[in-house]
């Protein structure tokens, strides 16, 4: 079991984030079983390499103490996606946080005309990212915007999908998976997507698997992550 002095000295911790929990909870989830229950002190340096949507779950990589440092090194690496396109419809954050505003036909769409389309999307490309992001544009978030009401010009941005594999075609659905640079946003991508079919789509699941050499297979759930700290036995008083 890890002591107060190897969490100060730096980890690399490698988290399952659980759906409908945002990045900053999960992280704060951790900050507070390791004060509470190693002693370790309010100020401690902890942080993500990579923040998930709150509608995402997936490979939540925190660093601690020293290897905070790391974080943008970590950021920088490609990362690994699962999900879902629901095909046929829009939404204004491209993903099931806000409801659909628009339908179009899906008649047309066949496999040959999905692979297809896989191949527009494949090497550096231009995309803009979701209204209902977190990027800021004149002192503000894009998604504060979004949700006053008020119209933003977003610039694209060139990011590269190095690979992008259609796992399942069960039409409105189509499994995907994707390997990507950072600052790629998946929800622009469903976006894209539909319309290169000549439709719409929008993100229905996502599951971050990979950042760089890290997987999901070897990361912990938060709460587990709790229970075992909490059951270690370590005294609360502070470290050395």
């Amino acid at each position: 079991m890890l002591t107060s002095e190897d969490y100060l000295n730096g980890q690399v911790l490698l988290i399952d984030k659980p759906l409908k929990w945002s990045s900053f909870q999960a992280v704060n989830k951790l900050k507070y079983a390791l004060i509470n229950q190693l002693g370790l002190p309010k100020k401690f340096k902890i942080g993500h390499a990579g923040t998930l949507d709150p509608l995402a779950s997936g490979l939540l990589i925190v660093c601690t103490g020293k290897f905070t440092k790391n974080i943008s090194e970590i950021q920088g690496q490609a990362k690994e996606y699962t999900g879902t396109f629901f095909i046929g419809a829009t939404t204004p954050s491209y993903d099931l946080e806000t409801i659909i505003d628009q339908t179009f036909p899906t008649d047309h769409i066949d496999d040959a005309l999905i692979h297809e389309a896989v191949t527009h999307f494949l090497g550096e490309i231009d995309q803009k990212p979701p209204v209902f992001s977190a990027i800021k544009k004149d002192g503000k978030r894009l998604y504060e915007h979004a949700r006053a009401g008020e119209e933003v010009v977003i610039e694209a941005r060139k990011t590269t999908i190095y690979e992008f594999e259609i796992t399942r075609i069960a039409l409105p659905e189509i499994d995907f998976r994707v390997k990507c640079s950072k600052g790629t946003y998946i929800r622009s991508l469903a976006f894209d997507f539909g319309k290169a079919l000549q439709s719409g789509a929008h993100l229905t699941a996502l599951r971050r698997t990979k950042i760089g050499a890290y997987q999901v297979e070897n990361a912990i759930d938060v709460t587990l992550f709790e229970e075992t700290i909490n059951a270690s036995g370590f005294s609360k008083s502070s470290p050395t």
